[in-house]
C-alpha cells in the first residue's frame, strides 16, 4: 500500500527529506520520480545525478527562470505548474514509480497557482504501489488531512548570513 509523507514549515531541510527518501528507493533498485514545482535552476546535487542513478531516478522541473519571489509569481508560474501535475499525471500511469516525489507542490497550492482539490483528485488516483512525497511550505489543511505521515520542519536556529555550501544546501 502507498503512503502520502508530506514535509511542510518555515525550516529548511523539506526536499533534503524527499530526497533522503529518495536515495533509500534508488538503494533497493526502486523506480522514483521527482517533479519539482517552481523550480528550474540545474546546479543542484538532485538534478546533476540524475544520470549517475538512471534507470532508478528521474527528475523533472517547471519552474520559471530566476527568483522571481512569491507576490511576483503569475500567468506563467500557473501555467508551468499546471503543465507539472499534468505530467505527474501520464507519468504515474506510464512508469509506475515506487516513489513520486512532488517538490515544492505545497507552496505551488499555497500561492493559488493549482486548485488544491484537483491534486486530491490525482492523489486519490495513485497506484497502490506508490509512495507519494508531498514538499513545501504552507501545506493546506486539506492535503495535512490526507497524508498519512506530516512532518512540519521548525528553524529553530541558523546563522545570520545565508549559508549556501554546495551539496548541504543544493
Amino acid at each position: 500500500m502507498g503512503y502520502i509523507y508530506l514535509y511542510t514549515g518555515t525550516g529548511a531541510g523539506k526536499t533534503a527529506n524527499a530526497l533522503g527518501l529518495a536515495l533509500r528507493s534508488v538503494g533497493h533498485k526502486r523506480k522514483v520520480v521527482i517533479i519539482q514545482f517552481l523550480k528550474w535552476w540545474k546546479n543542484t546535487g538532485e538534478y546533476k545525478i540524475r544520470k549517475t542513478l538512471t534507470p532508478y531516478y528521474e527528475i523533472y522541473q517547471f519552474g520559471r527562470k530566476g527568483w522571481h519571489g512569491l507576490s511576483n509569481l503569475g500567468e506563467e508560474d500557473k501555467k508551468l505548474t499546471r503543465k507539472a501535475l499534468k505530467f505527474a499525471e501520464k507519468i504515474v500511469k506510464a512508469k509506475r514509480p515506487h516513489l513520486l516525489v512532488l517538490d515544492e507542490i505545497n507552496l505551488a497550492l499555497h500561492c493559488k497557482l493549482l486548485d488544491v482539490k484537483k491534486v486530491l483528485e490525482f492523489l486519490n488516483k495513485i497506484p497502490k504501489k506508490t509512495d507519494v512525497v508531498l514538499t513545501g511550505r504552507f501545506a493546506p489543511e486539506e492535503l495535512i488531512d490526507r497524508a498519512e505521515f506530516v512532518n512540519e520542519i521548525v528553524d529553530v536556529k541558523h546563522p545570520k548570513e545565508m549559508v549556501t555550501t554546495k551539496g548541504i544546501q543544493y
